[in-house]
């Protein structure tokens, strides 16, 4: 659950807030899970609260939009099913990689070492 009051967003970041906690349900996490991450989005995205004495204020219009951006380019990775930037395929164990080959549908995975599930993935 989310600590602390939430006067200091304005309404256009509740919506957003609502709207990411409901897509996070909608895929089977908790309520609560749900509301915790979807404020840590907004809170990543525009720094804070927005409105007077909130400290959304101290962050810069570019970093704002930069956070946005790498925020964006994370959940299409995830939508995608291919590994979040900064998620190395190295740094993966072999059973993460097969259930990614899984899902890709890539064949003879099972017979395959973890350097050959790497290049098949890639």
């Amino acid at each position: 659950m989310p600590r602390g009051s939430k006067d200091k967003y304005t309404d256009k970041q509740k919506r957003k807030a609502e709207h990411i906690e409901e897509s996070y349900e909608s895929r089977g996490v908790s309520k609560g899970e749900a509301e915790s991450r979807a404020w840590a989005t907004v809170n990543k995205q525009s720094g804070g609260g927005e409105r007077k004495g909130g400290s959304g204020q101290s962050k810069s219009p570019q970093a704002k939009q930069a956070s946005r951006k790498s925020s964006a380019r994370r959940a299409v990775a995830t939508r995608k099913g291919s590994p979040r930037p900064g998620n190395k395929l190295e740094s993966m164990n072999k059973q993460e990689l097969l259930d990614m080959a899984r899902k890709r549908d890539i064949r003879g995975r099972s017979t395959m070492r973890k350097d050959e599930l790497i290049a098949a993935l890639r």
